[in-house]
């Protein structure tokens, strides 16, 4: 099945127990030649190597059978944008901080450079392209031994509230900020902050509304209360819910009782 050649790269990739492995490191370890450019060729035929992007590679051992093994995903988003313009965000993080049990297949860059849906080595990641206006509230993490930018707990609730989606729609995403504020898990001041400097009005009439269902003191939500002022209607429960219902004036929300 291998030649004698891929055997030597194949035993050598699994004693020093790799993971992503480029050309410049193929070159150092194996020497520069073409016949290592063919053995990589092979292997990637073989599915020992897998394309993560050009010149960059994930090593499946052979143990990991003939399906290969799963990457690591954490491992992909600084490969993908190693200028460091994306973050972490979305369901892969709603899951990360707690705010559902669920387990999403889909994992959610999003970055200024590209849109797209890539499956890499039986991955599915979800590339999402924003303005770099929306490149807020980002932190350094280390998960499973790889350093990569994700968005921060109240971030990641700004995002919450404008692709509620995975957790099931807005509701769900109104209880769970009521959690976070009851357990006191949420940087109120800094989630404000962040509302504030969010282009969509809608987001941040719902975060308003909530946060004054929390208890929180008008004085906190001043800012919020004022951006909301001159706005027109918008229904609580998104654009697909009944436009009919009592009105909230403070932040010019529809409320929709029916939904309760």
């Amino acid at each position: 099945m291998f030649g004698p050649r891929e055997t030597e790269v194949i035993t050598r990739l699994s004693y020093e127990k790799t993971g992503i492995i480029t050309n410049e490191q193929f070159q150092k370890l194996f020497g520069k030649s073409m016949l290592i450019r063919q053995v990589i060729y092979q292997l990637k035929k073989k599915g020992i190597l897998k394309p993560v992007r050009k010149g960059v590679y994930y090593y499946s051992p052979l143990e990991a059978g003939p399906f290969g093994s799963k990457i690591n995903a954490y491992l992909i988003p600084p490969i993908l944008f190693p200028n460091g313009n994306y973050y972490v965000g979305y369901s892969t993080m709603y899951n990360f901080y707690g705010f559902t049990d669920q387990i999403f297949q889909t994992f959610y860059i999003l970055n200024t450079a590209s849109q797209k849906t890539r499956v890499i080595c039986g991955s599915q990641f979800k590339l999402i392209k924003i303005p770099a206006s929306r490149m807020f509230g980002l932190e350094k993490v280390k998960v499973h031994g790889s350093e990569m930018i994700v968005s921060d707990r109240e971030r990641t609730l700004i995002d919450l509230f404008y692709f509620p989606d995975p957790v099931g729609g807005l509701k769900p995403v109104f209880e769970i900020l009521k959690s976070e504020v009851r357990e006191q898990k949420v940087d109120v001041r800094k989630f404000v902050k962040y509302a504030l400097g969010f282009p969509s009005i809608s987001t941040r009439k719902r975060i308003g509304y909530v946060l004054e269902k929390c208890g929180i003191p008008e004085t906190m939500l001043k800012s919020l209360i004022k951006s909301a002022a001159k706005t027109s209607l918008w229904p609580l429960y998104g654009p697909r819910t009944s436009r009919t219902g009592a009105i909230n004036q403070k932040w010019k929300l529809i409320i929709d009782d029916t939904r309760k």
